[in-house]
C-alpha cells in the first residue's frame, strides 16, 4: 500500500505547492505503473504451473493424472522431499481437474481417492486410464483437485491432523 499525504510544500509558496506536488504525483504515478505492468507480467509467466507441496514430515513420491487433447495420461514418481515444494506441470493448465496420489516412503501410508488410472513402480507416463492390469500396469486410485479453472494451482498435502491441505 502507498501513502500519500495532502498539504503545502513547506519550502514553497502556497501557489508553487499544487503545481509541484501534481508533476511529482504524475511522476510516481507513472513509474509506479510501468513497475506494476512489469511484475504482473513476470508474475503472470512465473505462476502458470501446477504445485505440490509436500507439507508432512516425510519424503513423498507423487503420480498425477490428467486428460489433454490427446487423452488420458498418468505420470509419476516425483520424490519431494520435506517441507519443499515441486512444479509438476509447466505452463498454464489444461484441464480443471487434475488427480494425485501420493506416498509416504518414511512413515508408509498414501493420498489417493476413488479415481482409478494407471502406474508403475518406475519412472512412468501412461496413456490411458483403461486396462492397467492386462497392459502390465498397476490400478491405482487417485484423489481429484478441481482447479477451477485456474491457469496456475498449487495443491498442498499435509501431515494427518494439520489442516490446511489435503490429508491422507
Amino acid at each position: 500500500m502507498i501513502e500519500t499525504r495532502d498539504g503545502p510544500d513547506r519550502g514553497r509558496a502556497p501557489c508553487d505547492a499544487p503545481r509541484l506536488f501534481s508533476l511529482n504525483y504524475f511522476r510516481l504515478l507513472l513509474v509506479l505503473l510501468v513497475a506494476g505492468f512489469g511484475l504482473s507480467a513476470n508474475a503472470e509467466t512465473a505462476r502458470a504451473d501446477l504445485k505440490l507441496c509436500n507439507a508432512t514430515s516425510s519424503r513423498i513420491g507423487v503420480a498425477i493424472g490428467y486428460q489433454d487433447p490427446k487423452g488420458w495420461a498418468t505420470e509419476g514418481w516425483w520424490n519431494i522431499a520435506s517441507q519443499t515444494c515441486e512444479t509438476l506441470l509447466k505452463g498454464k493448465l489444461g484441464s480443471r481437474f487434475y488427480y494425485v496420489h501420493a506416498i509416504d516412503y518414511d512413515r508408509g501410508g498414501e493420498w489417493g481417492g476413488t479415481n482409478m488410472m494407471c502406474t508403475a513402480d518406475k519412472v512412468f507416463t501412461i496413456r490411458g486410464v483403461d486396462n492397467c492390469l492386462p497392459r502390465g500396469f498397476k490400478r491405482t486410485g487417485f484423489f481429484e483437485v478441481d482447479t477451477q479453472n485456474s491457469t496456475d494451482w498449487t495443491i498442498r498435502l499435509t501431515d494427518p491432523g494439520d489442516s490446511g491441505g489435503k490429508a491422507r
